[in-house]
């Protein structure tokens, strides 16, 4: 279970404020400070606009997955948050993000990172994920929601 691993439920947090894109990335990284105050709050911030810059990360149908890589990270961490109301975030389709996964990772961990977040688009292929994870009041309930499509995926492949 490599995103239960990522994600735990102190990570996540449902009923996000935020109404922007740069209001998100503040929102989610204070969480992610919360959880692992090592990492500098500003280091973060660049790493995910630098990449933002390149290209929006608002996939389409409400998800955004931005990411970045920073030295200070080992391996792959991350932070979820679902909005009730969108959050304008310039996707690709124009439409309002409800749903991102937020990643960082070392510059050491490529290959892990893209192979999260190539699991993170296999679930986001599953047509009930989405509707499932909008429907969760907690970050508990997300946490479960998660756990529970990664071990279908992997039984799939079994």
């Amino acid at each position: 279970m490599v995103l239960g691993s990522i994600f735990s439920p102190s990570l996540i947090k449902v009923d996000l404020e935020s109404e922007d894109k740069n209001e998100v990335f503040e929102e989610l990284v204070e969480v992610f400070v919360a959880n692992n105050p090592h990492v500098s709050r500003l280091d973060l911030l660049d790493a995910i606009r630098a990449r933002e810059d390149k290209q929006s990360t608002g996939i389409m149908r409400g998800i955004a997955i931005p990411h970045g890589q920073l030295d200070s990270i080992s391996g792959v961490k991350g932070v979820i948050g679902i909005s009730r109301n969108g959050i304008e975030y310039d996707s690709l389709d124009g439409e309002p993000v409800h749903l991102v996964f937020m990643l960082f990772s070392s510059c050491s961990s490529c290959s892990f990172h893209l192979g999260v977040l190539h699991r993170v688009a296999t679930l986001l292929k599953d047509p009930a994920f989405f509707p499932s994870m909008l429907e969760q009041r907690s970050s508990e309930g997300v946490y479960s929601t998660i756990c529970k499509y990664e071990d279908v995926l992997l039984s799939a492949f079994v």
